[in-house]
């Protein structure tokens, strides 16, 4: 549930309409809620179209029995009611345009925090994977890294067991036929 915004709204230098911070049902209602607010604001709507429904079933109760006197009474009635319904609907949004205004601008910085929440928790989540990719990566160089270098100790100490490998005895051989002994071994010795 949405809490009554403060007088300083983060998205914009307006002031969230005030009009509504004391009342949290104001913020988050069900249909049925705004049905009965809107009941409770305009209750003479209703009422005429109560009066109009009333006067159509007198109406078609009249023709049923034949009385066109009480039946044109009830037709007179109907559009009394559907007159009174009328002025009432239009006087009623004369009179709560200025709510309205302010419950569309509410809605609309609601709206537009909504969709920032959702693009930072995304980012917050992009962050997140891209985070434990990084830590991922890392460990992978750092267990490769770590298999290279025990390969490398396990090829070393092979080679010290065998006498050394193909390319130590190549060296040897070559620096023996620069230095000039001929033996190959590399110590100079006769």
């Amino acid at each position: 549930m949405t809490q009554p915004p403060s007088s300083q709204s983060p998205l914009s230098t307006r002031e969230v309409p005030s009009s509504f911070a004391d009342n949290q049902a104001y913020f988050d209602e069900s249909r049925w809620q705004k049905f009965t607010r809107r009941l409770k604001e305009e209750p003479l709507i209703p009422l005429g179209c109560a009066v109009t429904c009333w006067a159509l079933w007198g109406a078609t109760k009249s023709i049923r029995s034949g009385d066109s006197y009480n039946a044109q009474r009830m037709f007179r009635m109907r559009l009394y009611g559907q007159f009174f319904t009328i002025v009432a609907m239009v006087t009623g949004s004369f009179y709560y345009n200025s709510d309205r205004i302010l419950r569309k601008e509410y809605e609309e910085i609601l709206k537009e925090r909504k969709a920032i929440d959702k693009r930072n928790a995304w980012i917050r989540e992009l962050e997140a994977r891209d985070a434990e990719e990084r830590d991922w990566r890392e460990k992978v160089k750092e267990v490769t890294r770590k298999r290279q270098e025990e390969e490398d100790v396990a090829r070393r100490k092979e080679e010290a067991k065998v006498g050394g490998g193909v390319v130590t005895k190549a060296v040897k051989g070559l620096r023996g036929k620069l230095v000039g002994d001929g033996d190959g071994d590399g110590g100079g010795k006769p």
